[in-house]
């Protein structure tokens, strides 16, 4: 074999794998933007003011969070309770209230008087807002309770399943959304912790697969640390089958990074700067 020969082969070889490469992040949805709890840096979080922001800011998708009230209707609202949404003027339990104690507070204030009158919406309120192009990213905050409540009400909306997602923590709620509601995708998420005496992370890669396995999950959640999501975790992941999906990614060079990871969708508090920060163009 020539020494010509030899480079000409080894030109082809890499030339595949750089198309390999380009065509695993392509169809991954790297460039899926998703507007955590709405456009939560510039409108207040989980109300329709921020989702509508969102769209508005042409993000491919929103994602809010979701509990069970005391009467069976399901809110949109990320905290164990209302103290921080409302500045301290009430610390109200979903699964101890009411809806209507819950839609009496003033939940824009605390981020700007313009936002004055913002209350907890509905979820169908919540799915009302998302166009035909768009997709939702519906965490669960609480436990399996709210299984029942939520297939009833996803199942009544006009969105096509392939626009909604199931995102949740817990194990156990995402085993049980994959089995009452397969026509839906869901995502397991984590967040990790790292020892402080041996310095590695947790969950490692072998328990996040296994806990991807024990679930049923479609997809990958994951934290946006970097020590953690590699390359190496990234294919791993993508053996198994399994979609790769990160949150909250605030800063252009982060998320320039998750994109070259392939990732399919990369929730961030910013949709239009991280639009713009991988596409270029006006945010």
């Amino acid at each position: 074999m020539t020494k010509g020969t030899l480079t000409m082969r080894t030109f082809v070889y890499l030339s595949f794998v750089a198309a390999c490469w380009a065509s695993a992040v392509e169809t991954g949805e790297a460039q899926m933007i998703v507007a955590h709890r709405g456009a939560s840096f510039d409108a207040p979080e989980n109300t329709l003011a921020a989702f509508q922001e969102a769209w508005k800011q042409k993000a491919d998708a929103i994602e809010g969070d979701f509990y069970l009230t005391k009467d069976g209707h399901i809110v949109c609202m990320h905290d164990k309770t209302t103290e921080r949404t409302t500045a301290g003027t009430a610390k109200l339990n979903p699964a101890e209230s009411t809806l209507e104690q819950l839609r009496d507070l003033d939940v824009g204030s605390w981020k700007h008087e313009k936002y004055a009158g913002e209350r907890i919406p509905l979820l169908e309120e919540v799915l009302a807002t998302v166009p035909q192009t768009g997709k939702i990213l519906v965490e669960i905050k609480c436990g399996p309770e709210i299984i029942e409540p939520l297939r009833v009400v996803l199942e009544k909306s006009t969105l096509r399943p392939e626009q909604i997602v199931i995102i949740c923590f817990d194990e156990g709620v995402v085993k049980q959304a994959r089995e009452k509601m397969p026509q839906f995708k869901a995502n397991w998420l984590t967040s990790y912790k790292q020892n402080e005496s041996t310095g590695k992370w947790s969950p490692d890669l072998g328990k996040v697969l296994e806990s991807l396995g024990k679930t049923g999950a479609t997809g990958l959640g994951t934290q946006g640390r970097d020590e953690v999501v590699t390359a190496e975790f990234v294919r791993e992941i993508r053996k198994a089958g399994i979609e790769c999906h990160v949150w909250t990614i605030n800063e252009p060079s982060q998320a320039k990074r998750y994109a070259e990871l392939g990732f399919d969708s990369i929730t961030t508090d910013k949709p239009a700067e991280i639009r713009k920060a991988l596409f270029g163009g006006t945010p």
